[in-house]
């Protein structure tokens, strides 16, 4: 499969290099000789190096494309030729792999006119399996090359430390005027100039340094990027979103732009496929998650394209993930079905081993742009200029500072993965892009891999083979750098017995010492203002443009699927378009100017140079006095609700429009909480100004304008007050009144709603779990129908008047057990702890005394329908949570989610979770992933919400917070990042990471107000005052 020795090369590239006359060894086994070449007329075949020089080779057209790339390899004396492969443009312009195993003439149609390049192919987790000098110089021109064509993207300070350990490696240590000019001459990087001054500061720090140790920091530093050994394929989801699928050694990736959203781990992956234009990935079942999608479904532009990456899938699953090469599959005798493409070469496995057991000979190699001559082992050339760009971590601790020359000598401890690299199979156009990037990925990836707490793509980087190389003791642990303001840390360096961990262990087996950085993040957090005022600028855009989306569900949503109808009476159209259109056109107007003010903020427009931008008090009170005249709108909230409540009432037709459309995946949460939104509103942008009047100083240019503003918004909040809260209440009623079967006079004028939640009741049959709902004049028990809806059958009620309650623990022996002593029954119950018997007893308690000042019993006592239902069986505590209805199923109602969990709700908790609303992006993480997708999360009503991105119409899903924790995460779970918050119930857990101290303040605060139960209720008639 391999060229002989009479064959001719056509250009001395080896006598060019002062190489010896050798095969080199390749993929072929100790003792072997190459096969002889196939007979036939011969060819001349240009290929591309990876330092932009070309050579041509003389081979049989009938030869296959393995002993083209054996050719080349021995050409350049390369041993570790398993990483490489050779890429050229196929007659459909796509880049595909040469593959090992066809003929050359069945691929390349025209061969003296195509040009074929010689590239990285597959991108191992940890650059220190890299044995050769020579396989990590050509990495490090892959890298050169990915930077300069903008495949590998970073931060400027990453940017700037890769050039400089170039320009080390080319022209030698630090001296000015040289550096400058060369900085001039050549163009390493998009952009380059700004970051000329920055270049050379880190190329001051590189003294003393040899090429060798260049290539090795500039791998260490590239390794740690999000897009490092990626290439991206261009796909559409099912909903016809853009996206790019990648692939990696640990799986299948999906990017949004050069974001990951996605990782598919191979593990999980059960099988990939496609279907004409349609890519399939078909994963295992998830015992974890409730809501489990069989198969993935993606489009691409065509069945090529789709073959083209499935091909590359195929090539990356066997070379990291299998022992030995899979054995071709016996030809039928008939026909065939589907396709005969399998991986050809060498795995991961088989390379380690063979480069454990093989001892080769050290062979000088030159550096084509290298001034400074170091001897080195045989390699080809070395590439000219090119873009580069680091991980976050910008500052110069960012350099790897280990000593090369260390790790060389303890290069033989550590297995290279390259061997199959040499013959490998056929590969697609994407396979060819993937593997440019993710050669620099494999590369750059050594002892730090899981060391530190920097990662290049958020699942890549599951580092598990450890760096033999000594360098990396000691010193290696600031030469991971500054991440995220902290130094890496250097994790599972080392077995516990002091021996190197097996290379095998591949980065796909072990997610525990995968760290990441995510770039973007640190890109943005330095290029971004840092000031306090900036982020609490930036809560009024986000939360205000998930206000405008809300408003469009009752003017566009509602009144396209509801207001229509015929069934509509006029009154509630009319009122609804009077109430609701107004607002949405004030607040369109009000989001634009406040994106417009914070584009200049962050200066990403040149307005900034003609004034001060830094400030948003003037934006605030311009938009609050011009809503002043709009406050007429605001009272009739309670008009529309009553209005919607009583058109319900008598027409069954429009009960029936308004439940389907709570079934849309629009409506998020309940109808009625959308009417009250313009009410909510207010109360955030009074808890925003309160906190910009907080943080400025009274001197502050911004300070006055806040003041002036927070005082109008406060005297209307204060004028609306009292509505709202009668407004929260009856919405709360008519929420129960959807939740209940058998209650019939639900909403009447003076019942108000306290308390509901799970208690267990002591009857005949022992304890069983009920439903209470707490009202200020009666008590309902529950439980959960058994009818597919998820409303509550009521089994008897409780009048407040005459009430009295006690505990009786020691009577029953019931632990947290209390007696409801009515006129005519008694209820015995027990709370699931002794807080919640004492959040019970203290509301009961309150309930009871608000009676007495009434004249009398309740005339609007409850009417139920108590027909005999058989009790269901209480809910074991090992059940799994609730996490949300499927698409398209309305959101599920708090009561819901507390008999489930086993929680009780107060009224003032409710209110307090819809006045508390956040949005914004936040990253988050699953306990058992390395991957960190991005997601824009709303919270209101108790619950978060998950969205692609701010501008999608409805959540992707949503996870209810009642009875969940909020944490830190503890050093043990291996979170290496800052602002990073930790939700948990029983097994599920949760990371979640956001861009700031003061956003990571604020999604404690708000999810505590969901998670952390308040003292007190807060009712209608109670002296307390309303929270905000």
């Amino acid at each position: 499969m391999a060229e002989s020795d009479s064959e001719p090369v056509t250009s001395g590239a080896g006598h060019r290099l002062g190489a010896p006359e050798t095969l080199g060894i390749s993929t072929l086994d100790p003792g072997h000789r190459p096969p002889p070449m196939p007979p036939g007329r011969h060819v001349t075949i240009r290929v591309r190096m990876l330092d932009d020089t070309e050579e041509l080779f003389d081979i049989s057209q009938k030869a296959s494309g393995k002993v083209l790339f054996d050719l080349v390899c021995s050409h350049m004396n390369l041993i570790e030729a398993d990483y490489f492969g050779l890429e050229f443009q196929n007659h459909q312009k796509m880049i595909v792999w040469l593959d090992h195993i066809k003929p050359i003439i069945k691929q390349l149609r025209r061969p003296k006119h195509t040009i074929l390049r010689f590239a990285v192919k597959f991108f191992p987790p940890d650059h220190a399996q890299l044995l050769e000098e020579l396989t990590r110089y050509l990495f490090a021109l892959q890298i050169k090359h990915d930077l300069s064509s903008g495949h590998l993207t970073s931060n400027d300070s990453s940017a700037a430390l890769m050039v400089s350990h170039i320009i080390q490696s080319e022209i030698g240590d630090f001296e000015e005027s040289q550096c400058r000019s060369h900085l001039l001459n050549n163009n390493y990087i998009p952009d380059q100039m700004p970051l000329i001054d920055k270049i050379m500061e880190f190329h001051s720090n590189n003294r003393g340094q040899t090429p060798a140790e260049s290539d090795y920091q500039l791998l260490e530093v590239a390794r740690r990027l999000e897009m490092y050994g990626i290439r991206l394929h261009p796909a559409k989801d099912r909903e016809g979103t853009k996206l790019s699928l990648a692939v990696a050694h640990t799986g299948v990736l999906v990017f949004q732009g050069h974001t990951k959203i996605n990782a598919f781990n191979w593990s999980k992956v059960r099988k990939l496929s496609f279907k004409r234009k349609r890519f399939l990935i078909k994963l295992r079942p998830d015992l974890n998650q409730s809501s489990y999608q069989d198969t993935l479904e993606f489009l691409m532009a065509s069945r090529d394209c789709c073959k083209v990456f499935w091909k590359i899938c195929v090539e990356y699953h066997a070379f990291f993930r299998l022992f030995e090469e899979p054995k071709p599959k016996p030809k039928p005798v008939l026909f065939t079905r589907g396709s005969s493409f399998r991986f050809s070469g060498r795995t991961q496995k088989q390379v380690i081993d063979y480069m454990k057991e093989t001892e080769f000979k050290k062979i000088p190699f030159d550096r084509k742009h290298s001034r400074v001559q170091h001897n080195s082992r045989l390699s080809p050339v070395p590439s000219p200029r090119h873009n580069e760009v680091p991980t976050a971590s910008g500052a110069a601790s960012d350099r790897v500072d280990s000593s090369p020359r260390r790790h060389w000598t303890e290069s033989a401890l550590v297995s290279a993965e390259d061997p199959s690299g040499s013959r490998t199979t056929r590969a697609s156009p994407s396979q060819q892009r993937s593997g440019h990037e993710e050669r620099t990925g494999s590369v750059s990836r050594t002892e730090d891999t899981r060391g530190s707490t920097r990662q290049t793509h958020p699942e890549h980087l599951s580092t598990d083979v450890v760096s033999n190389s000594p360098h990396l003791s000691a010193s290696s642990g600031h030469s991971h750098g500054m991440v995220n303001g902290q130094k890496s840390l250097e994790l599972c360096s080392h077995s516990p017995d002091g021996r190197q961990p097996s290379p095998l262990t591949s980065p796909l087996l072990n997610d525990a010492c995968s760290i990441r950085t995510d770039d973007e993040d640190e890109v943005r957090r330095k290029r971004f203002p840092t000031d306090r005022a900036y982020f609490i600028a930036k809560e009024l855009l986000t939360t205000e443009r998930t206000y405008v989306k809300d408003l469009e569900v009752i003017t566009v949503s509602f009144q396209n699927a509801v207001g229509q109808d015929e069934a509509t009476p006029d009154s509630l159209k009319n009122i609804i378009l009077s109430t609701f259109e107004p607002l949405h056109t004030f607040h369109i107007g009000f989001l634009r100017e406040v994106e417009q003010r914070l584009a200049l903020w962050e200066g990403r427009s040149n307005a900034h140079i003609k004034g001060d931008y830094q400030r948003i008090g003037d934006v605030l009170l311009k938009n609050i006095q011009g809503l002043r005249p709009l406050t007429a709108a605001l009272h009739k909230q309670s008009e529309v609700l009553l209005e919607l409540e009583k058109a319900c009432r008598a027409s069954r037709k429009l009960e029936a429009l308004c439940r389907d459309f709570e079934l849309q995946k629009v409506c998020y949460i309940p109808l009625t909480v959308f009417i009250l939104r313009p009410l909510h509103r207010l109360i955030h942008y009074k808890q925003i100004l309160e906190r910009l009047c907080k943080h400025y100083l009274a001197t502050h240019v911004d300070f006055r304008d806040c003041r002036a503003a927070l005082a109008d918004v406060s005297e209307v909040v204060d004028q609306l007050q009292g509505n709202l809260i009668k407004m929260e209440n009856f919405q709360k009623l008519l929420e129960f009144k959807k939740d209940l079967i058998g209650v019939d006079n639900l909403v009447v004028p003076g019942r108000e709603f306290i308390r509901l939640g799970c208690l267990s009741k002591l009857s005949g049959k022992g304890l069983q779990q009920r439903m209470f709902f707490l009202f200020s004049d009666v008590i309902l028990y529950t439980s959960r129908g058994m009818t597919a809806t998820n409303q509550f059958k009521v089994h008897g009620q409780l009048p407040i008047h005459g009430m009295t309650i006690r505990e009786s623990e020691d009577e029953w022996g019931v632990p947290h057990a209390f007696t409801l002593v009515g006129e005519q029954q008694s209820v015995v119950v027990a709370a699931s702890s002794l807080t919640e018997m004492e959040k019970w007893m203290e509301d009961i308690k309150m309930a009871i005394e608000m009676a007495k000042t009434r004249n009398g019993p309740s005339s609007d006592l409850v009417t139920c329908n108590l027909t005999d239902i058989k009790d269901p069986s209480p809910v074991s505590e090992n059940k799994a949570p609730l996490v949300g209805p499927p698409s398209g199923q309305g959101p599920v109602p708090l009561s819901v989610i507390s008999w489930y969990r086993v929680q009780s709700l107060s009224f003032s908790e409710s209110c307090r979770s819809l006045e508390n609303q956040l949005s914004g992006n936040l990253l988050r993480k699953f306990k058992n992933s390395n991957g960190w997708q991005k997601l824009w999360v709303v919270f209101t009503n108790f619950s978060l919400f998950f969205y692609k991105s701010h501008q999608d119409d409805y959540p992707l899903a949503s996870l209810p917070l009642l009875g969940y924790s909020v944490t830190i995460p503890s050093e043990s779970e291996n979170i290496h990042k800052d602002y990073v918050f930790k939700l948990h119930f029983k097994s599920h857990v949760y990371y979640f990471r956001s861009e700031s101290e003061y956003t990571f303040e604020r999604w404690m605060e708000v999810i505590r107000s969901a998670t952390v139960p308040s003292n007190r209720s807060r009712v209608l008639k109670s002296k307390e005052s309303h929270p905000h």
